[in-house]
């Protein structure tokens, strides 16, 4: 039953239409197919808004959305596009991010006057574009469709920052490889869903929640304290401010366990002091 659980929840989806942000070569399709671990068919979508258009539309059954960033932090906006429109996260996925400075053939980096991409991508770059302070930097939707561009549109003196697998498929040079500021540079990704998949209680041991607690001194505190009692690891929490009533914030929290049934404990301790709670995702935690 086990086996029959994860084979349905990827290899079943051989012939499902995946949503990703960017279009193939972007570091979202890198993921898509990493994941499944077929070839799968992707919507190609360009904003992330657009992204969960397509599954709540019915145009992709699952998608690939970046979450956070070791180097960039938390993307807070995708959060909340998962808790408004109900999403579920059913998995995760981290990749190595390797970005690189990318031109038509036959350009050099003196050519360049401007660098387009993704306002992620230029922010994890920023020690080695500083370096270059004549050169303009240009926040574009996708890394791998700005490299496309530059191709199709045969734009000289426009660079781009994308993959090597970008660089491949859309034939350009890369005049700087691994300029990202740290090496070590990865983003975590989620899948998501608009059901739920349920996973067997043994395989889940990653918890995405979303609690909201009364404006008074010592809340946020006793809850974390409950978490702790209850052997959660916490990995990341992040608040986020209630634009209909201010001075009162969301808490978006990431924790690890080894026993559901400490999990349990403590979800329905926080259902009790929270004066809102809830659960985006019960999955496997695939951290490296």
């Amino acid at each position: 039953m086990k086996i029959g659980i994860f084979f349905c929840l990827k290899v079943c989806y051989m012939n499902a239409k995946i949503a990703i942000q960017g279009i193939k070569g972007s570091f979202h399709h890198q993921v898509a197919q990493e994941y499944y671990e077929n070839s799968v068919v992707v919507d190609e979508c360009l904003s992330f808004e657009e992204l969960v258009d397509s599954l709540l539309s019915g145009r992709s059954d699952q998608a690939v959305m970046a979450i956070e960033n070791s180097i960039a932090g938390p993307i807070i906006p995708n959060y909340a596009l998962i808790d408004k429109h109900n999403l579920h996260i059913i998995g995760e996925h981290y990749l190595r991010i390797h970005q690189n400075l990318m031109a038509l053939q036959g350009q050099k980096i003196e050519d360049i006057v401007e660098v387009h991409s993704h306002p992620m991508a230029l922010l994890q770059c920023m020690d080695f574009l500083k370096k270059y302070p004549n050169i303009k930097l240009v926040e574009d939707k996708d890394t791998a469709e700005t490299a496309r561009r530059i191709q199709d549109k045969q734009l000289k003196g426009i660079a781009a920052i994308a993959s090597v697998a970008a660089s491949e498929m859309y034939d350009l040079e890369i005049l700087a490889p691994e300029i990202q500021t740290i090496k070590n540079n990865m983003t975590r990704f989620v899948i998501i869903k608009k059901e739920n998949s349920f996973l067997a209680e043994e395989d889940i041991n990653r918890a995405s929640l979303k609690f909201e607690l009364d404006h008074k001194r010592g809340s946020l505190a006793a809850v974390l304290n409950v978490m702790s009692d209850c052997k959660m690891n916490l990995t990341k929490i992040q608040s986020l401010p209630k634009i209909e009533t201010p001075w009162k914030y969301s808490f978006f929290v990431d924790v690890t366990f080894e026993k559901y049934a400490d999990y349990t404990k403590a979800k329905s301790l926080l259902e009790i002091m929270a004066e809102y709670f809830k659960v985006l995702g019960e999955y496997k935690n695939t951290k490296p």
